[in-house]
């Protein structure tokens, strides 16, 4: 089945990566045994859909069709379809009674990450996930270097909003910063709810921090 974006063209995907002559004297991990990123996250979360920890799905993309072949009464061929419209971003879902919501990103680049990866749509999508307090980020897969990262959407529409006068891409080193890295695994392969954990649990010390701030700069006022 043939699948066109709305301007005609066609998708690209890379390739799968090779697989490794000798695979066992090689650090085990999803590249090495050519899966894809995208196939690793949708069996994370398969895994944690079946054990009960969250529901988390890819969205599906609105097709046009425009062929279909009937090679049986009972069974229908799609031939050619059109994206109808630009996706958002690649995952949602809910977790511990948090909207997640979540774009999945690979780059062969060992050093930076090219904003140019994300588009206005998805940045705009992240910015109102966020104003309604969902938990928005981006996965960040470095092929080259079996590095995968979380990254939370507030730095990414942050730095995306900043290309024109600034960098046009995120260093390795600001990543590793602003990030938090995940290892990945066998079951699931991507752990990434390890890295939302950790984000909450910082975003609700600093919630409480905040509170304590004001109730301290409160206190004072009434003092003085």
């Amino acid at each position: 089945m043939t699948i066109k974006y709305p301007n005609g063209s066609l998708p690209l995907y890379n390739e799968r990566q090779k697989k490794q002559t000798n695979v066992a004297k090689q650090k085990k991990s999803f590249a090495n045994r050519g899966m894809r990123f995208e196939e690793a996250i949708n069996e994370s979360n398969e895994y944690y859909l079946n054990r009960g920890c969250a529901v988390i799905h890819k969205k599906p993309t609105p097709l046009q069709i425009v062929k279909v072949d009937y090679p049986k009464r009972s069974a229908a061929v799609i031939k050619e379809a059109y994206f109808k419209e630009a996706s958002t971003t690649d995952y949602n879902g809910v977790y511990q009674g948090y909207y997640i919501d979540f774009e999945a990103k690979e780059t062969k680049n060992k050093n930076s990450f090219p904003l140019k990866n994300l588009h206005a749509h998805q940045i705009e999508h992240m910015k109102k996930c966020l104003s309604h307090r969902g938990i928005c980020f981006v996965l960040l897969w470095f092929s080259s270097l079996n590095r995968c990262f979380f990254i939370d959407s507030h730095y990414i529409v942050h730095y995306w909003e900043q290309q024109a006068t600034k960098k046009k891409s995120l260093s390795l080193a600001t990543i590793e910063e602003i990030g938090i890295e995940i290892i990945p695994g066998v079951a699931p392969r991507i752990p990434y709810l390890q890295a939302v954990d950790q984000f909450i649990e910082l975003k609700e010390q600093t919630s409480c921090q905040t509170i304590h701030e004001h109730s301290v700069m409160n206190h004072q006022k009434r003092k003085q």
